[in-house]
Formats: structure tokens, sequence, C-alpha cells
């Protein structure tokens, strides 16, 4: 076998090449003979192609992904599946680099509540699913203090889609570049389940839905009927922020009466 053959199975991975034997099993040499014909017919390609290397002949096939990749218009117009299936292998943006799984959203798909929180932590990020550790507990007490539990006329949602984590691997809040690369997924799925009323949970989720600046403090926001896409939004505490924080529970009981109220006047 020559250099040139030598080095291109190399670059194929079909190493160690071993020196050929007269004694060559008549059924070994065709297979040598197939491989040294396949390889010299894939140079020919990539000369004619103007690359040297398979690496070089994979690198066309990332960019067409990344051109591939849907657009907002694309995302406005997906149903419920298109919609997980778009989500489940999402690199829009860094979090899919350290994600064990996409955490699409659970409930109702037509629910009159919609509950959105930042992001999903440790808990959801093993198990795909929002609000399942402690601050879903609490979540689910909520519900149930309003008349309501999870999955029946409720559906619940986070802005980004992945586990946002700091250098050490603990939760922190997404980014702004985060929430604004997730975001068109999230409305998709709010169109799709057109709710009565949007509870935002925290500071991230009420902050990115309004589209307001950053450093807008929470307690600014609560107390007051908001607009997202005509329909109401109630601002309040983050289930989390509860953990730490329990004496404004009361507060957030406080704006679920509102929501409730705005549900009401609503006539659904």
């Amino acid at each position: 076998m020559n250099d040139r053959r030598h080095a291109f199975l190399q670059e194929m991975g079909l190493g160690p090449v071993w020196s050929r034997r007269a004694t060559l099993p008549p059924s070994a040499a065709a297979v040598v003979d197939e491989v040294t014909q396949e390889s010299e017919a894939l140079t020919a390609d990539f000369a004619a192609a103007g690359l040297s290397s398979i690496s070089e002949a994979a690198a066309p096939v990332a960019l067409r992904f990344e051109e591939a990749t849907e657009t907002g218009d694309d995302i406005a117009r997906m149903d419920w599946e298109q919609l997980k299936a778009a989500v489940a292998p999402c690199t829009k943006c860094g979090l899919c680099r350290t994600r064990t799984q996409t955490v699409f959203g659970v409930g109702d798909q037509r629910a009159k509540w919609l509950f959105v929180g930042e992001g999903p932590g440790r808990n959801e990020d093993a198990q795909g699913l929002p609000f399942v550790g402690p601050a879903g507990k609490l979540l689910d007490n909520m519900l149930i203090a309003m008349g309501m539990k999870r999955g029946e006329n409720t559906y619940i949602a986070n802005i980004v889609k992945c586990r946002p984590t700091d250098a050490n691997k603990r939760d922190r809040a997404p980014e702004p570049d985060e929430a604004n690369a997730c975001m068109p997924y999230l409305q998709r799925q709010i169109e799709l389940i057109d709710p009565t009323v949007i509870v935002a949970l925290g500071k991230t989720a009420a902050l990115s839905l309004l589209q307001l600046d950053p450093a807008t403090p929470v307690g600014k926001l609560r107390g007051t009927v908001h607009r997202y896409a005509d329909r109401p939004l109630v601002v309040t505490y983050h289930p989390a922020y509860l953990l730490r924080t329990p004496g404004d529970k009361r507060k957030v009981w406080a704006d679920l009466c509102l929501a409730m109220q705005t549900y009401d006047g609503a006539g659904k």
C-alpha cells in the first residue's frame, strides 16, 4: 500500500493498517481492494469539492444545520407536537451545553390559568418537568388554596426550557439573552393555550413577559393587573423565594386573590 492510501485510511479511522502478505486469503484481499477503491473514489470527490479531508467535508454540514434552525415565524405556526419536537434538541443559547434535558411545560393544554416561572432547577432538569422540587410542592399548595390542582385547568411553564447554572453548578436566574432566545417557544405555548389569566412567578418571569427594565423590583409590579398579548397578567413572588422568606406568603395570597378576582371578572 502506498503512502497516499495509507494516509487516507488513517484519516477515515480505518486503522491500524497491516502489510498485505502473499498468502492473504482471497476474501480478505477482496475487502482490502474494496476499501481501497472506495477510499480513492472519496478522495476524488473531496478533491472535486475543493476539500482535503473528512473534517473539512463535515464543516458545511454543521453550517447547513444552523441555517435550517427554525425562525420565530416558523415557531409561530407550530402545533403542540411540532413545538415539543423543536424544543427538545434546541441549541439557541449556551444553556443547551449543560442541561440534562429540556423542560417543556406541563398541564392542561387548554387551561384558563397559566403559571410562568423563571427556569428549571436541579430537580426539574433531572425529571424533565417544571416545579417538582420543594418550590413545586409549595406551588401545588398555592393551587389547592385557590381551589385548583396541577394539570386541571392549569398549565405550568418557565421562561427558559433549560436549567441555568453558575460556575459552581448552582441554580441561577437566566440571563436576558437566554430568555430572549427561548421566548418564542413560550409565546407559542401561550397562543396555543389561550389562558384567561397569566400569573408571573418571580422577577425573571415578570420582567421577561412585560419587557421591563431588569432593575425593576417585583414589589413595584405587585397589586396591579398588567397585560400580556391582551391577556391579564398578575405578578407575585416565586415559590422558591417564599421558601427563603416565608413571611411574604401573605403578600402572595393577596396577589392570588387579585388573580382570582380578575378571572371572575373575565366571565370565564
